[in-house]
């Protein structure tokens, strides 16, 4: 098949490469704002490179890949959409959850499949913890506990338009705690605190951040977010129920120290980077892409299942900000 690529930074050259090398993909078409990230790509991974997303639409792509901008993905994904085309979109689906349901709204009823791209879904620890939690052997769940911290904040530029640290990186643990749990988030306790970067405080965000979320069948999960964890990248997973308990991300370069004495665990180099700690999750998402594309398989992450976890997003900044409990029946417009 022909894999059509709209982005070419940082995880658009990732998604690139990761797709050269899944043997059902034939050939790469890319474009991106930038020519010569465009150029540099295709003559890296032998793909054509044009000039326009309605260039990679118009080359006879079986399915395309989204990773520019986030201000760009709606109109991109329509116009994926309206072409018959397959969409695999970076989260978010937009910029904010009113443009995310408009998005939603436009491409229900289409026939056209579109995957957002929430990788911890294919990550070998959370696949093996939802088993663990679907087979019952956890028994009832009472507390969950996700946890998100990156090793360094990301630019200024950048927190300026992310919309917040619970938007921006608390989103995936909100996604994971929807599929992992198959429960829904009914209220949101969230505060937070600035203990590093002066421009984060300056853009009205902490860097810093925690959540209580409160489930439908009253379990309850925990999230923890920060930009300064020097140590490394940490995503974890805990699930605890009334029978046993499991985690996923808890391995040799899990990058924290043991303080007990004579531990050895964990033993490993940290680590350090987000697509370092999923590459085999990026992969198996990109592969079930190809998927979608084929027929074979509907949606793993559609975009009501993102809008689910950006409504989330959307109470705890809410409770954030009024230092309140909300209610996501009170944040909810659809």
């Amino acid at each position: 098949m022909r894999i059509g690529i709209m982005g070419l930074g940082r995880i658009g050259a990732f998604h690139a490469e990761t797709l050269s090398t899944i043997d059902t993909v034939d050939s790469l078409v890319v474009t991106d704002p930038v020519t010569a990230a465009a150029t540099a790509a295709a003559e890296r991974f032998g793909a054509r490179a044009v000039g326009s997303p309605e260039a990679v639409l118009a080359a006879g792509v079986d399915g395309v890949v989204i990773a520019a901008a986030t201000d760009a993905h709606p109109e991109l994904v329509l116009a994926a959409v309206r072409a018959g085309v397959p969409v695999f979109c970076e989260k978010p689906v937009a910029r904010t959850v009113a443009e995310s349901l408009a998005v939603l709204r436009a491409v229900e009823g289409s026939g056209v499949q579109v995957q957002i791209g929430y990788n911890r879904r294919f990550d070998p620890g959370y696949v093996a913890a939802r088993k663990a939690v679907l087979s019952g052997e956890l028994g009832p769940l009472h507390t969950v506990r996700s946890t998100t911290l990156d090793p360094a904040p990301p630019p200024a530029a950048y927190v300026a338009v992310s919309g917040g640290i619970f938007r921006d990186c608390g989103v995936h643990d909100f996604d994971t705690v929807r599929w992992i749990t198959g429960r829904e988030v009914t209220e949101v306790y969230a505060t937070g605190a600035n203990r590093g970067a002066d421009y984060i405080a300056a853009a009205g965000d902490v860097d810093t951040a925690s959540a209580l979320l409160t489930l439908d069948d009253g379990t309850l999960a925990v999230v923890s977010n920060t930009r300064h964890n020097a140590r490394g990248y940490d995503a974890r997973l805990e699930l605890h129920g009334m029978t046993d308990s499991i985690a996923a991300g808890l391995e040799d370069k899990l990058p924290l120290r043991s303080a007990e004495p004579g531990a050895t665990f964990p033993g490993g180099a940290p680590h350090h980077f987000f697509m370092d700690r999923f590459a085999a999750a990026y992969r198996a998402e990109l592969t079930a892409f190809t998927e979608v594309v084929a027929g074979r398989l509907p949606s793993p992450c559609t975009v009501a299942d993102a809008l689910e976890a950006g409504w989330i997003a959307e109470a705890c900044t809410l409770s954030l900000h009024e230092h309140r409990p909300v209610s996501l029946a009170e944040v909810r417009t659809a």
